[in-house]
């Protein structure tokens, strides 16, 4: 079938009982990804198929890294730069359509990520079976880049598993277990990762039958007038998370299946059409540029960090969370603390953590015998890597490095999770200050990715090579940033939050000021955010950055301090709190907002950016764009701080810091480095 021919990604095995295996294992790269390389390669093979059918195809990878991760990104930024994505959609989609109208039968052999365009290409499979591996995950996360499937996904994945579970799955991007992807019909068999091979040749051989109930939901879900109906709804849905006007990706999904019916060459090209205007929005080019900028984080630390043993000295919400979040990932950690009732209360934390994220119980075991309690301090001993998260004292953090250094081996490295204070003034008694370094996570610490590796003057290049890479070993994403007070994002985050408090002490509702800050694309409102992290934490890191900012502090804090109301924890902040939700007063209906609220929270936390750029806090403006971005949250279809800048203008939005200036203060004042953005 292939005499001489010879493929560089793909491996082609005829078996003597006529099943083709086809392997891909992508040239020179890490990871399996449809590049049109590799398209054009499977093109060929498929054209070789048609002539002369094996009695069916098997497609898995040879990569010990997953399927196939998806397209190549790259790529796609090179066609929307020349104008040719709707072209490059429609070759994928022919391909695609190829494999489906195979006059054999075909399956999809999945262990480890199956991604967007790997996801698409195993839709287009007669069967799927997927290996039940921790591993696994099937997705379609293309939304997370402001476009959606387009190489046939959203027209093969609706009738397959039912309107309301594709296009969940689509919506969210959220990838799927095995387990999950086999109960809504995405897969036809799950079996354990040894045996997946020879379950996906009995699906060749054998067939097989999906239940009435998937065959009726695929069918009925589909069908004109119920796509009326649905539609609506889901846009419904989609508009609590995600505006239009900001993401328009959701929409554009729904609104086209629920336009387009007939042949399936008639969806396909709306599918293309639709992806492809999309492709050329602002919101696309941007997040597809933040997925540039995790990927330039990702690779800052290599994989040698010669890290085994971690002891984490401080049992509170951060340094128990820090602990538990190590353990789960694989390393042996200690928690130490002054008492063990107040390690307790972490490791209790710790066991609902392993629980919900380890469901098998032999390996829960494990990851639970991996975190232990260390009252002593024996551990340090033994450790690689000292994390102290104490409380915000510099003198009682040196206190605690004095005694930690007489039994820290010589290779190991001490880090501080503080959020505020300088590394210069906590290194000045510590024997071997080159292994001394910040290690900044953020709260909470399992569901915010970005950790800061914090420099100071004396630190050797190699300790933040080493941390870099720890940090990708647990998942994070790292970014290294000049010791300054507030480091990167607290001191960017600082001057928003204190202009939000101030402007509610003139008399502007908490919910309008939240309100405004959401319009904007701020994943949360920054008076519910101060609530949310605890009055206390805002005015103590406040104190701090307001002497070194020159702002000061609006007032109202300590008071509510004072009666013991610390927002979220304590029930009572800004607003009350039950269940963890905040309850929101009324505001009345005729109230109207002052224009410039948006300017006079927005602008502040963009004057800081410039200042921390100008200033080197981190080395050039995609490190401070990601740092924000992974670090607060910041409106990510903007692209980042700097990015928005130099989008909207940075002469016209340093103008608007100036009519500030003149109407509210001195506060506003543009700070050095507009002029060069």
């Amino acid at each position: 079938m292939f005499d001489g021919l010879r493929f560089l990604h793909w491996k082609p095995e005829l078996r003597d009982d006529g099943i083709l295996m086809l392997g891909l294992d992508r040239a020179d790269s890490r990871v399996n990804t449809l590049a049109q390389a590799v398209l054009d390669e499977f093109n060929q093979i498929l054209e070789r198929i048609e002539i002369s059918p094996p009695k069916g195809v098997l497609i898995h990878s040879l990569k010990e890294a997953g399927f196939i991760a998806g397209a190549d990104i790259s790529e796609f930024q090179e066609f929307d730069a020349k104008g040719t994505v709707y072209d490059s959609i429609r070759r994928g989609q022919l391909v695609l359509q190829r494999l489906a109208e195979l006059p054999c039968p075909t399956v999809a052999a999945i262990h480890g990520h199956c991604m967007g365009g790997g996801t698409e290409l195993a839709l287009a499979c007669t069967y799927r079976v997927a290996s039940n591996d921790d591993s696994t995950r099937i997705a379609l996360p293309e939304v997370m880049l402001g476009i959606y499937p387009g190489w046939g996904g959203s027209v093969r994945l609706p009738p397959l598993v039912g309107a309301p579970a594709a296009m969940d799955m689509m919506l969210t991007g959220r990838g799927l277990r095995a387990s999950q992807a086999r109960a809504i019909g995405l897969v036809d068999k799950r079996v354990e990762q040894p045996v997946l091979l020879d379950a996906a040749m009995t699906l060749l051989q054998r067939g097989a039958s999906r239940p009435i109930k998937q065959r009726f939901m695929g069918w009925a879900t589909n069908i004109w007038p119920v796509r009326q109906i649905l539609a609506p709804m889901m846009q419904k849905q989609v508009a609590r998370k995600a505006p239009k006007a900001h993401y328009p990706a959701p929409y554009a999904l729904i609104n086209t299946w629920r336009s387009t019916g007939g042949s399936i060459d008639k969806r396909l090209k709306a599918e293309a059409k639709s992806v492809t205007k999309l492709g050329s929005t602002p919101t696309a080019r941007n997040l597809i540029r933040v997925y540039f900028l995790q990927e330039r984080l990702k690779g800052l630390g290599g994989k040698d960090h010669g890290i085994k043993n971690v002891h984490v000295i401080g049992a509170g919400v951060m340094g128990g969370d820090i602990a538990a979040w190590c353990a789960l990932k694989g390393f042996e950690v200690s928690l130490q603390d002054r008492e063990q009732k107040y390690i307790d209360p972490a490791m209790a934390r710790a066991a609902k953590l392993f629980e919900k994220k380890v469901r098998d119980e032999t390996k829960r075991a494990a990851t639970t015998a991996r975190l232990k309690s260390d009252v002593e301090g024996k551990h340090v001993a033994d450790a690689n890597l000292v994390i102290e998260a104490i409380y915000e004292n510099p003198e009682a953090k040196k206190a605690l490095y004095e005694q930690v250094e007489k039994t820290l081996p010589k290779d190991a490295i001490l880090t501080t999770n503080t959020s505020s204070i300088p590394l210069t003034e906590l290194r000045t008694d510590i024997d071997d200050p080159k292994r001394f370094a910040g290690l900044h996570y953020f709260n909470p610490v399992a569901m915010m990715p970005l950790v800061e590796i914090v420099r100071h003057d004396q630190m050797d290049p190699a300790t933040a090579q080493r941390l870099a890479a720890f940090c990708r070993a647990i998942g994070k994403l790292p970014v290294p940033v000049a010791g300054s007070p507030g480091f990167l994002v607290n001191r960017i985050l600082m001057p928003y939050m204190l202009e939000s408090i101030r402007c509610l002490n003139e008399g502007i509702p908490g919910p309008v000021i939240d309100k405004t800050a959401l319009k904007f694309g701020m994943p949360m409102g920054p008076i519910e955010l101060a609530d949310t992290v605890g009055l206390d934490v805002a005015a103590h890191v406040g104190k701090i950055l307001s002497e070194f900012l020159g702002l000061p502090i609006p007032a109202g804090m300590e008071e509510k301090l004072s009666a013991g109301q610390r927002g979220r924890k304590d029930g009572q902040g800004f607003y009350t709190w039950e269940d963890g939700k905040a309850k929101k007063p009324e505001v009345p209906t005729d109230y109207k907002a002052p224009e410039d609220l948006e300017d006079r929270l927005i602008l502040p936390l963009l004057n800081e950016a410039v200042a921390c750029l100008h200033e080197g806090v981190v080395d050039d403006a995609d490190l401070l764009d990601a740092g924000v971005i992974f670090g607060t949250g910041f409106a990510p279809f903007r692209g980042g701080p700097i990015n928005h800048i130099r989008s909207e203008g940075a002469d016209k939005l340093k103008a608007r810091l100036e009519q500030l200036a003149a109407r509210h203060g001195d506060r506003f004042k543009p700070r050095p480095g507009w002029d060069a953005v």
